[in-house]
């Protein structure tokens, strides 16, 4: 327990360090949004993507032995990341983190799987979950410190100790286990769902600047649909597939996935455009910002054990039906949030929102974990946590790619609706409109005299407050319809 939650952890801290310091590595490399959105997206394709490869791997040569490898490249990108001179250096490193991700990832949960018996195996997962939030809990907290006090690539420099602590602990520790029937290992297949999920990411990405009459945009996006389509006709005939199809005959496997895709989206979505408005709009530093969301972390660490130890007894159904739909609320509510200035009205606009997404969130893990791990037998331990993994990774993927090309369309609607009426000369409106794909990182072009920059910055922070809320509203809406298909699907 001690060897997977610490690197798991790495992967937890990183992320959630990383959400409250986008805007200080936004600052510093002068991104504009879809660079920002690659940031985060360059790590999670490649996660979501070789994910299955990295749980088959494991039950071929050993679920240890790769979990080690993945460490280790992990924490090799990780000094790529807290090196990197620049945007395109800091997006590589977070590429090949994705690439030791992918193989670090699975195998946290199939030693789980592998190692405790069965009866047991809820309180693994809850306990698991709830070390895992607990880690998750310093990321915002030391990303926020380190990037208001500017000092951002050391979030990246965390992750050494932790996997050097881990390799320890296995190498010395930990028996080694596989799957003695595992067949050959799919690399075409791996290849082809690499390659339909980032045409597609790419393309929604980049739709955002060249929209979707662009010729390149459509061609891109067909290829990624028909990668797609070719990695699950071969997964169909394959002997040895990365996601064995008969898997989701279950109508519990598939129906906790299809959860997992939908509550995961709508938590990423909100996740990455959360800490961008309290820092960039709401006025908040980047400590204040860790600590604000420092109560999600907290309660869902104190809800997944508790949770988990009852998910031995009554099933998983109950808390996955209601579980997407508390967080669903919680959604909701935060799309109420406006424009405060500074961390006041903390209490009421955002701890609320945050403590009921954290609730949903506390419900739902611990049980989603165990139904999709235990509507398996053993021998599929290391392929069911892939694709779990998987689909929360690509539900992340998919959602920040596309509806960050929406918050940025639905950005510069909402400036070009207001920036107008300060009857600007042709010179002043290239400015703003040069600004406008920063989304809330935008500046008041220094060309504008001092009242038309104070009215602009006011129009700035108005049109991120409106998108924030349509983006929540989606998030409230994608959660809620988890929770109906949770009722629907899962068995105890």
């Amino acid at each position: 327990m001690i060897a997977t939650i610490t690197a798991s952890g790495m992967a937890f801290i990183d992320f959630s360090a990383i959400s409250v310091a986008l805007p200080a590595i936004q600052r510093a490399f002068d991104l504009q949004g879809k660079q920002l959105i690659w940031i985060v997206n360059s790590y999670t394709l490649l996660l979501s993507a070789l994910i299955l490869l990295g749980g088959s791997l494991g039950d071929y040569f050993g679920r240890k032995k790769v979990f080690v490898i993945g460490i280790i490249i992990f924490s090799i990108a990780s000094l790529i990341c807290g090196l990197a001179p620049g945007k395109f250096a800091l997006i590589a490193g977070r590429a090949i983190q994705g690439v030791g991700g992918a193989l670090m990832v699975p195998g946290s949960l199939s030693n789980i799987s592998a190692l405790i018996p069965q009866q047991r195996r809820g309180k693994a997962y809850g306990t698991w979950s709830t070390f895992s939030a607990l880690t998750t809990i310093i990321g915002p907290v030391i990303g926020g410190w380190l990037a208001g006090a500017g000092l951002w690539r050391f979030i990246f420099f965390i992750n050494i100790p932790l996997a050097i602590l881990a390799i320890v602990i296995l190498i010395r520790y930990i028996p080694e286990t596989k799957n003695s029937n595992a067949g050959n290992i799919d690399v075409l297949g791996a290849f082809l769902i690499t390659i339909g999920l980032a045409a597609i990411t790419y393309a929604l990405i980049e739709a955002s600047e060249k929209g979707w009459q662009s010729t390149s945009i459509i061609i891109i996006f067909c290829l990624g649909l028909v990668g797609l389509l070719l990695f699950i006709l071969r997964e169909w005939k394959y002997d040895y597939p990365i996601m064995p199809l008969q898997l989701f005959r279950n109508r519990t496997f598939s129906g906790a996935n299809l959860l997992t895709l939908l509550v995961y989206g709508a938590l990423n979505i909100t996740l990455f455009f959360l800490p961008l408005n309290l820092i960039q709009v709401q006025g908040y530093s980047e400590f204040q910002a860790g600590m604000s969301i420092l109560p999600f972390a907290v309660i869902i660490a104190f809800l997944s054990r508790l949770v988990g130890v009852w998910v031995d007894k009554y099933g998983n159904r109950l808390f996955l039906s209601f579980g997407p739909i508390i967080t669903a609320v919680g959604f909701l509510v935060l799309s109420f949030s406006g424009l405060t200035k500074g961390p006041q009205s903390y209490w009421i606009n955002f701890f609320i929102p945050i403590a009921i997404i954290g609730t949903g969130m506390g419900i739902t893990v611990a049980p989603l974990t165990n139904a999709v791990m235990s509507a398996v037998s053993e021998t599929f331990a290391g392929i069911a946590s892939g694709i779990n993994n998987a689909i929360a990774r690509t539900a992340g993927v998919l959602a920040i790619a596309l509806m960050g090309t929406i918050a940025i369309i639905d950005f510069e609607a909402n400036m070009q609706s207001q920036y107008l009426k300060l009857n600007l000369d042709k010179e002043e409106v290239q400015a703003v409109q040069a600004e406008i794909p920063k989304l809330a990182e935008a500046d008041p072009p220094a060309i504008l005299t001092g009242e038309k920059q104070i009215k602009l910055q006011e129009m700035i922070d108005n049109s991120f407050i409106g998108t924030f809320q349509f983006i929540t509203l989606i998030a409230a809406a994608i959660a809620f319809a988890g929770g109906l298909i949770a009722f629907i699907t899962i068995r105890n």
